[in-house]
């Protein structure tokens, strides 16, 4: 059996209130979020987290995203980079590095595909995944609690989508500024907001 399931991330302002969710059914799927990220951070810590809440499953994986530059990175160049020290050709620092360390090791012995579909033309699945993690991007903007969702069947702990939403802060549980992987960045300054759109920057 593959469980087919969509990733997707969504920034109001680029950096600004973010969001993050991926999504199987109406019974299995989880978001969160932060006060301040990035849209490719909000891409790729939705990847993460389902890889996270599939980890015991067993089963293949068919991650359907929107973001070239995630499947890219996860497809492509994701090797290279790790050869090289997680840098790029030209020697300068993978963006979202970070993440791509954590994505590589989540990635390692599973069975995963990723399949590219259109942002924002009716896919059920990818519709789905992004109006949930806009919707968490919202509610970081207005102050209210996020959706973190029903997550992965029967998991428990930080093993479903609730790991990652408590890390973001969703349910209240904890400050923003304790979430460990996904870029929390309360009452930026003006340089990490610098960093902040240059890491969401198409550079390789």
């Amino acid at each position: 059996m593959t469980i087919i399931a969509a990733a997707d991330g969504s920034a109001l302002g680029n950096p600004g209130p973010a969001g993050w969710a991926w999504y199987v059914d109406e019974n299995c799927w989880a978001a969160g979020g932060w006060p301040e990220s990035t849209n490719n951070r909000g891409e790729l810590t939705a990847v993460l987290e389902l890889l996270r809440a599939t980890a015991g499953t067993g089963e293949d994986l068919l991650i359907q995203a929107d973001s070239q530059y995630v499947i890219n990175s996860l497809t492509k160049w994701r090797h290279g980079w790790k050869k090289r020290g997680w840098r790029k050709a030209d020697g300068k620092p993978v963006l979202n590095d970070d993440l791509m360390k954590a994505l590589d090791a989540a990635l390692a012995g599973r069975t995963v595909r990723f399949e590219w579909v259109r942002g924002h033309v009716g896919h059920p699945l990818n519709e789905a995944a992004d109006s949930r993690a806009r919707a968490a991007a919202t509610a970081y903007q207005q102050g209210r609690t996020v959706s973190a969702g029903p997550g992965w069947p029967g998991a428990t702990g930080g093993d479903g989508g609730a790991r990652g939403s408590a890390a973001a802060g969703a349910e209240g549980s904890e400050s923003p500024a304790a979430s460990d992987d996904a870029g929390v960045v309360p009452g930026a300054t003006a340089a990490r907001r610098a960093r902040l759109r240059q890491d969401n920057g198409m550079l390789f």
